[in-house]
């Protein structure tokens, strides 16, 4: 089985290739995936069984006046992928939700993204379903690791630089250690069979705030800075997030044999990795 992963420079990229040593990996220099022509000739002319489909347009502010790349790398290189590869494995993100609901979002949800990024994912995600042989949808939320820029960098940074800082926490979800989904991605293509086609939850268990993430983050990076609770009126943003973006793991868990760490744990288990 030849395996290849696009988005290769990303966080759960890179993380995919510790545990998938013998995979091509590709970056936007290596494969545009936006381009059907190069997509179908690098399938062929590598003889890839197997996508793990991890490039995206993830800067949700800046898509907001970007729509047309955004809509490119999510929708069209989805689409791309779709078309040519045996079995595709596609993230997706929380953000195809509107946050308005009480309870941990299900598989079977109503979807109703608030933004560009959400609503992009979300054509990539059609675009998949409709065009793809055999593939898997994991909508994952909150991902995190020691690589790229990610809230846990960027807490460990200002939380280095100042005494006190000010966290949305009227927003609740659950950070993914990107490591820990890796580790199901791998799990999981053993098992790709059109009985298991389909969209899944993945995240690491548990929920919280952006407040609640980031007390945690200098309490265990032994950060002195202190967090303060804001609401989200009180930190605008360009694109508006989902209030409440908890995924259920029921499914993936159940079809796939997963078992999923708390957040507070894979968090450590990230943070502890910088030592070793």
């Amino acid at each position: 089985m030849k395996i290849l992963v696009t988005g290769g420079t990303g966080q759960l990229g890179l993380e995919l290739i510790k545990l998938l040593p013998d995979a091509i990996c590709t970056g936007s220099k290596d494969l545009d995936i936006t381009n059907q022509d190069a997509v179908r000739k690098f399938v062929i002319q590598n003889d890839i069984d197997t996508v793990i489909n991890c490039a995206a347009y993830t800067a949700v502010d800046a898509a907001e006046n970007d729509y047309a790349t955004a809509k490119q790398v999510n929708f069209v290189g989805a689409k791309n992928l779709a078309n040519w590869a045996q079995n595709l494995i596609h993230i997706s993100t929380d953000y195809v939700f509107d946050g308005a609901a009480n309870r941990p979002y299900r598989e079977t949800d109503t979807v109703h993204p608030l933004g560009v990024y959400g609503t992009t994912k979300l054509m990539g995600e059609r675009a998949v379903l409709a065009n793809a042989r055999n593939a898997i949808i994991i909508r994952t939320s909150w991902l995190y690791s020691l690589n790229g820029k990610n809230f846990l960098k960027t807490m460990q940074r200002l939380g280095a630089e100042k005494k006190s800082i000010g966290v949305v926490a009227d927003q609740f979800g659950t950070p993914t250690y990107a490591a820990d989904l890796a580790v199901a991605i791998t799990k999981i293509i053993p098992q790709m069979k059109p009985e298991n086609a389909g969209i899944y939850h993945f995240s690491n268990e548990g929920q919280c705030s952006w407040y609640d993430f980031a007390s945690e983050i200098m309490k265990q990076s032994g950060l002195q800075c202190r967090v303060e609770p804001i609401t989200t009126s009180q930190y605008p943003t360009p694109a508006r997030r989902p209030q409440y973006s908890v995924l259920d793991k029921t499914k993936i868990k159940n079809t796939f044999g997963l078992e999923i760490s708390d957040w507070k744990n894979a968090l450590a288990r990230c943070i502890n990795s910088k030592t070793k």
